[in-house]
């Protein structure tokens, strides 16, 4: 250990971080403030107010350190260590557990709390009694089990629990809970200070019980850069004199957090190392185990695309049809105040669709229409959403493809004595979908990228395995790489079909 502390000091000095620390500048940490309580959350009273456990553990060392404050940056918490690898924070402060792969690239302070893992179920629910329930689901099914992404909560349930149940990643421990309370899972699994402060304290969601002992213990630490050794240093002091005074006992207390177990932590710091463990950093060779991980999100990605988008498209060409049918342009006179109603509705539609992100759609469909009777299951509330939020798209598309057709074609029609609705299907619509059918094609291409965003409801699309794959690993360039190639072996593909597709219709015509 005193060769790395030699390094570390070294290096510091080289970089200036004895002097960003002596030039008593706010002590900046990373966290997510969506993660919520006890850690840190807006505050009731005032919503412009963060408060939490570790926003007083934040502002204590920041004092223990003679910084004249503490300023949190909002980091979503799966690239927390990330923000940190880039320097834009100094720590990071976030219910992060301790991990040797994390170990090996960061700095690890000494353990700031010692957590265990708690099995939480519907009360209602009489098929999980504890832990071992787990393992016997009903004859034909497999239990859903939502946990916090990249979490020893993950962990452990892949690797106990795998051949029994469907492991349901989250970027937010809320999300778990609403998921569970909705009937989307059968289980969560949390550290206890997210049980004790949203099912014991709160009482946000009174139909949610633990059942079982508490499992795995574990230790929050806070990582900081490699670099950054002699802060870390400074940290352990800093810890050390606040348990020895009986402040960081106090903090907990305040929270509701502190017990017994926290006593030991002094035991746990006796033979502690914070320096990074570089001999345990992996090799991309190590990468091989995780393509079959990939290989199945890149099939999730193909499936979400591939159902999405043909309803996008039909909902859009139904809908651009309503808005072009009383116009002279599909043989139509105007209409009266019903086709006016029915042109200003679907208008409405697509300027709320295209006015609105993709992600407050997802949300709506998966968290919110649950609380008015409607659940729909992860991957069908993706589909849903991104045929929702394309079909917008697609029908000024394909209301311009309408428009390209000359009016004269419609007139000559009709007066061949077809009627509207067939003349519309044997003359308009083939005109029409040969003019768009490039745009249509790039619209797909970018549907294929757009399923990232179902990430956030937990479906494990491959974005999602790869930002699982790069924490994991830490080989965050080479899973990039593989993803990257992926989705050209995805997007490509639908390139060459629509340049066939289009000169194939070219040639017909």
């Amino acid at each position: 250990m005193g060769g790395g502390l030699a390094l570390g000091l070294s290096l510091g000095a080289d970089l200036g971080i004895s002097g960003r620390v002596a030039a008593a500048e706010p002590l900046t940490w990373g966290a997510d403030r969506e993660g919520g309580g006890p850690y840190l959350y807006p505050d009731p009273a005032n919503p412009a107010r963060t408060i939490g456990f570790e926003v007083d553990l934040a502002t204590a060392l920041a004092r223990e350190l003679d910084r004249p404050s503490q300023r949190h940056v909002q980091c979503d918490w799966s690239q927390i260590l990330e923000v940190l690898a880039r320097g834009d924070i100094e720590i990071a402060l976030n219910g992060y557990e301790f991990t040797r792969p994390r170990a090996a690239r960061f700095c690890t302070s000494l353990p700031y709390y010692i957590y265990q893992l708690r099995l939480c179920t519907r009360r209602s629910e009489t098929g999980l009694t504890d832990w071992e329930s787990l393992r016997t689901p009903p004859a034909g099914t497999r239990f859903r089990v939502g946990v916090l992404e990249e979490s020893a909560a993950d962990t452990l349930v892949s690797k106990e629990f795998g051949t029994t149940c469907d492991v349901i990643r989250f970027s937010g421990s809320i999300d778990s809970f609403e998921s569970l309370r909705q009937g989307k899972l059968d289980a969560t699994v949390q550290d206890n200070p997210v049980v004790t402060h949203y099912l014991e304290q709160g009482g946000l969601y009174p139909d949610l019980e633990v059942r079982g002992a508490p499992r795995s213990e574990g230790l929050y630490v806070i990582y900081l850069r490699a670099v950054d050794l002699p802060l870390c240093q400074q940290l352990n002091a800093a810890l050390e004199r606040l348990h020895d005074r009986g402040e960081l006992q106090t903090l907990y207390e305040r929270h509701g957090l502190w017990n017994d177990t926290q006593s030991r932590l002094p035991q746990v710091w006796k033979n502690w190392d914070s320096t990074p463990r570089l001999s345990e950093l992996p090799s991309w060779r190590d990468l091989g185990r995780w393509i079959p991980k990939l290989l199945q999100a890149a099939w999730v990605t193909i499936q979400l695309a591939c159902c999405a988008m043909p309803l996008a498209m039909l909902i859009g060409l139904a809908i651009a049809l309503g808005r072009s049918w009383s116009t002279p342009l599909l043989g139509g006179d105007g209409g009266g105040w019903g086709a006016w109603l029915l042109r200003t509705a679907l208008g409405a539609y697509v300027e709320l669709v295209r006015g609105t992100p993709l992600a407050f759609q997802l949300f709506v469909i998966y968290f919110v229409l649950p609380r008015l009777g409607v659940t729909i299951s992860e991957f069908w509330s993706g589909v849903a959403a991104l045929a929702i939020n394309y079909s917008a798209y697609e029908c000024e598309i394909f209301r311009l493809g309408l428009q390209s057709v000359p009016r004269g074609q419609m007139e000559a029609a009709l007066s061949l004595g077809m009627s509207r609705a067939l003349a519309v299907r044997r003359i308009i619509l083939p005109q029409a979908i040969r003019t768009v059918i490039p745009a249509t094609a790039n619209d797909f291409i970018a549907l294929f990228k757009d399923t990232s965003v179902c990430s956030v409801i937990a479906v494990e699309e491959l974005s999602k395995q790869y930002s699982i794959v790069g924490k994991s690993s830490g080989l965050f360039l080479e899973a990039a790489a593989m993803a990257a190639v992926l989705y050209l072996a995805m997007s490509y593909p639908l390139s060459l079909a629509s340049g066939w597709l289009e000169r194939t219709l070219k040639r017909s015509a």
